[in-house]
């Protein structure tokens, strides 16, 4: 009998990554999976329920790279909000374009219905940390509840701008996803710029360019 190969999360990450884009589907079965990548399925089990599991901690992983880099960055770490999550996004759209192939193919089929997604749950989980950790500031209101609402329109806010780029990324064929770069510059700016209430023209310049480029929110 073969040898069985040592597993880990991360093994199991890239085998089924591996699986979907050679055969455009998901595996029929865990035990054909385990079978096919040579590993007991009892270790499947002792780090994922289900493939939809696996899905989940795919973009979480993308996620939790990202940070890693951002803060092994002494730079990084001199950086004001708004530069920390200019830093993030491009840091991010780079881990997605280097696995495009898979991004698209388990979201192209959702395109449209992007923030209901169960998929991207865990990255949405820790997204969110991460803009609390921000620090970013809004208006001084003497109310805990109004706060806590601003807080959670922040939140929010932020999670539908970064569901906006990526829907953006997907329909992106320019070189090296130029007009990517500049759609997360000036979304990122704008969005700074009307929370401390500065002229509207990073508004308008914003909505130039997604006039131009034609882009539509996903429901």
């Amino acid at each position: 009998m073969a040898k069985k190969n040592p597993i880990s999360e991360q093994n199991i990450i890239s085998y089924y990554m591996e699986y979907v884009l050679e055969h455009g589907a998901q595996p029929h079965s865990v035990y054909s999976f385990v079978k096919a990548n040579n590993f007991e399925e009892s270790k499947f089990y002792e780090h994922f329920g289900s493939f939809e599991a696996i899905e989940k901690q795919v973009f979480k992983a993308f996620f939790d790279n990202t940070v890693l880099v951002l803060n092994a960055s002494e730079e990084y770490q001199l950086f004001d909000a708004r530069n920390k999550l200019l830093s993030f996004y491009f840091t991010f759209f780079e881990n997605l374009t280097a696995n495009r192939s898979y991004v698209l193919f388990a979201l192209k089929q959702h395109q449209n219905t992007l923030k209901g997604l169960k998929v991207l749950s865990e990255l949405k989980k820790g997204f969110i940390q991460y803009i609390n950790a921000l620090d970013i500031e809004t208006l001084d209101i003497q109310e805990e509840r109004i706060n806590k609402l601003q807080r959670r329109a922040l939140q929010e806010s932020a999670w539908v701008q970064l569901l906006l780029t990526l829907k953006f990324w997907m329909d992106d064929s320019s070189p090296s996803f130029e007009k990517t770069d500049i759609f997360i510059e000036k979304s990122v700016n704008t969005s700074f710029d009307v929370l401390n209430i500065t002229p509207l023209k990073s508004v308008i310049d914003l909505g130039k360019f997604l006039f131009k480029e034609k882009i539509q929110m996903p429901k």
